[in-house]
């Protein structure tokens, strides 16, 4: 006791302000003093020490902050601990939290994503129709995987884990895919192909009797109609006369045999005059001289005669140089033949295409120049392989065709347009070989088709006196052109900007119509001068648009200026008329013209 009061003496400020405290923490309910004493007592004699020399013990320390209910505190972390494990929900639009890449690509679980009908989020998609994960398999093991599920319904995972699929089927079958045949599968299809055999030998043995028309194996194979019931007796001795019949008969279709057989070896006949057909790095001989290049952007009008390429035996009806190089020339004669020479290097025939009976009337390149058109008075339209000289494909309606044309774009290279002497045009499909469009309104035989308007379009001149405008694929007209003063017009050429037509009418004169939607003609650009009268002398232009070039009636060929309309220069080409004329599309200076004289110069 006297210990306590000494300690208590020396504590005197903290018991004032234990006191305080405690006054404070008592005014609802007073302590009982002789119970507080005893208290005290007892933790005196039980901190007590063992030696008078010892320390005085301290008392326990009661912290004077409020007491906090910690039970939400713990519910919430216990509750974002359980978040950090769970996928994130697609519906919600902000996380709490920091998910991990596993939560973030996990599959969906519950309801189906609001904006993704299989239930895939938008940002998982790399496939229209889920996520697709690339997996590096062989083509043997990912064929025998294909085969195996559409066969039997399971295959394995492509991580080789595990399978996807029938698992009933796959237990059944104990995981054989379709190369791994069972043995009793084999045996089963070795039997199936022994009876096969048997039976084919079988039909072998009774193919006698089926030969024979008085046997009932026969009338079984030959049945036509349920009233074809009766048998054929076996046919006797022929008569005299019936036996020479039947010889004159035999004697007349094995002549039209023949005529036909040697009339189709002569209609895929080429020959190739070149010294060899590849060279020794293996570039075919069509192909153009990596050099050829465009020098300047203006032409001149050509002075001199240069060069003649001379092999046709009657007139040349039509000429046409190779595309955008023009390191080859073809030409279409009247001895049924067609030429293509070189231009560059030997200046000679490169191959002879034969294969028209009668004079061929028009030819046309594809774009690429690998393939070309004739057009024939055989009434038959061929399509060639250049470098070959193989025929590809024929084409006949038993008409005329006067011209021919492919379709400029180069996703519709098998489209053949040709004017008939029939007023039709007639478009086909080159790849079925079927005609899939008939353009029937013109009231003569159709001379030109020229496209216009990006290949939309396209303007045909007829025997009619009139020039009709057509939408491509649609057989009705667009513009028809018809005046009291217009003539017929065998030619037509569009000028390099794409913006005029120069139509060359049969009244000694070219006239302009323009492109755009009116069609309308150019009163202020007519060119004259030259006698054109009863020939469909070509019309063309310079590859710059500068100059516009015609050949004439007497062998002349007519140079204009585009601007001014006046005639620039005129050369006598060729002794009789000059049907054909055509612009170097590399060489600025150099022209070719071909007459009925059978000769094409080359002027420069």
């Amino acid at each position: 006791m006297d210990l306590l009061r000494g300690y208590a003496h020396d504590d005197d400020d903290d018991g004032s302000e234990e006191g305080s405290r405690g006054e404070v923490e008592g005014e609802g309910e007073k302590p009982d003093p002789k119970a507080a004493a005893a208290a005290m007592e007892e933790e005196a004699e039980a901190e007590a020490p063992s030696s008078p020399d010892s320390s005085p013990p301290r008392l326990a320390v009661k912290s004077s902050a409020p007491r906090v209910d910690d039970t939400s505190l713990a519910l919430a972390a216990a509750g974002s601990a359980r978040a950090l494990h769970r996928p994130l929900d697609p519906t919600q639009h902000a996380v709490a939290f920091n998910p991990t890449y596993d939560q973030l690509w996990a599959p969906i679980h519950g309801p189906a994503h609001p904006f993704a009908k299989d239930g895939v989020a938008q940002g998982m998609r790399n496939h229209k129709l889920g996520f697709v994960e690339d997996a590096a398999i062989q083509p043997f093991l990912f064929d025998e995987q294909y085969n195996t599920y559409h066969k039997y319904g399971y295959a394995t995972d492509p991580s080789g884990l595990s399978y996807v699929g029938d698992l009933e089927t796959l237990t059944k079958n104990q995981a054989l895919s379709v190369y791994n045949m069972p043995q009793q599968e084999q045996k089963r299809r070795r039997i199936e192909m022994k009876a096969s055999g048997a039976e084919e030998a079988d039909n072998l043995a009774a193919g006698h009797e089926v030969e024979n028309p008085a046997t009932d194996e026969w009338l079984l194979k030959n049945r036509q109609s349920p009233w074809a019931g009766k048998k054929e007796v076996a046919q006797g001795e022929l008569t005299e006369e019936q036996k020479k019949y039947a010889e004159e008969h035999a004697e007349k279709k094995a002549e039209k045999e023949r005529g036909e057989g040697h009339k189709t070896e002569h209609m895929d006949k080429s020959t190739f005059h070149g010294k060899e057909e590849r060279d020794y790095q293996g570039r075919s001989w069509i192909e153009p001289p990596k050099d050829a290049k465009a020098k300047n952007d203006h032409c001149y009008i050509p002075k001199r005669w240069v060069h003649t390429w001379s092999g046709h035996t009657k007139g040349v009806a039509a000429i046409r140089f190779f595309p955008k190089q023009g390191h080859l020339l073809l030409s279409a004669g009247m001895d049924s033949k067609v030429k293509i020479w070189d231009v560059f290097n030997s200046g000679k025939c490169m191959r002879t295409y034969m294969g028209h009976s009668k004079a061929v009337r028009d030819i046309s390149f594809s774009n690429d120049g690998t393939k070309f058109l004739s057009a024939g008075y055989d009434k038959h339209i061929k399509y060639w392989d250049t470098e070959t000289g193989k025929v590809i494909s024929t084409f006949s309606t038993g008409k005329i065709p006067y011209v021919v044309k492919l379709n400029p774009d180069e996703d519709k290279q098998n489209i053949l347009l040709a004017g008939m002497s029939d007023k039709k045009i007639i478009q086909w499909d080159m790849n079925s070989g079927t005609i899939t469009q008939e353009y029937d309104q013109h009231l003569g035989a159709v001379n030109t088709i020229t496209f216009v308007d990006n290949n939309r379009r396209f303007v045909t001149s007829s025997d009619d006196k009139s020039l009709r405008v057509w939408e491509f694929g649609i057989p009705v007209v667009v513009k028809y052109i018809s005046e009291p003063h217009m003539h017929s017009m065998p030619s037509i050429s569009l000028h390099p900007n794409s913006n005029w037509l120069a139509a060359q009418s049969l009244d000694n004169q070219i006239l302009i119509y323009g492109t755009k939607e009116r069609f309308q003609l150019n009163k202020k650009k007519r060119f004259a001068g030259h006698i054109a009268a009863g020939y469909a002398c070509q019309v063309n232009f310079s590859p710059d648009g500068r100059f516009v070039i015609s050949g004439d009636g007497e062998g002349k060929c007519w140079f204009w200026d585009w601007k001014s309309c006046k005639v620039f220069r005129t050369l006598k080409c060729h002794e009789g008329v000059c049907i054909g004329c055509e612009w170097h599309p590399l060489e600025q200076s150099k022209v070719a013209t071909c007459g009925w004289d059978g000769m094409i110069k080359y002027w420069d």
